[in-house]
């Protein structure tokens, strides 16, 4: 599906990087932000698994690769918008913590979010992602083939 023309690309951008970032790292952004709003329970965090597939190649027969641990949670805000999240792992903090942001990134607190936690954390991510890729850049063997002089 082409990004560009998905109107739901900027909510699984955001969920995507809520779902994938580490925990202490949005804990420190969220401790942080003033804004707290009150919120419910529609499910409260629960802790379970799911099956994760993967394809040969990217293209070949589906296969399941194996379980990982995911938690959930939705949440409703006082003013009545519904968020909902799930993240990798077993912290139930940080499930509803990406709710409530979910669900403050649906309200006209969207632009405060975005630039108190969101911006913060995505740069955070990709700090850390270069961090990564440059520390396996110093690794790199390049092979090359050294002509004998035989014919």
């Amino acid at each position: 599906m082409n990004m560009m023309n998905d109107p739901n690309a900027a909510h699984k951008e955001w969920m995507g990087l809520l779902a994938k970032a580490p925990a202490d790292m949005l804990d420190r952004l969220w401790a942080n932000f003033a804004a707290k709003p009150g919120h419910d329970y529609l499910r409260a965090p629960e802790i379970g698994g799911v099956m994760v597939r993967g394809r040969a190649g990217a293209v070949g027969a589906a296969f399941n690769l194996g379980e990982m641990t995911v938690t959930r949670c939705s949440i409703k805000l006082a003013g009545g918008t519904v968020g909902h999240a799930y993240v990798q792992g077993r912290s139930k903090e940080k499930a509803t913590q990406a709710a409530i942001i979910d669900a403050l990134m649906q309200t006209d607190m969207a632009a405060e979010v975005e630039a108190q936690l969101l911006t913060p954390l995505r740069e955070a991510v990709a700090a850390k992602k270069s961090t990564r890729a440059a520390k396996t850049a110093a690794t790199k063997v390049d092979f090359f083939t050294m002509v004998r002089g035989e014919d």
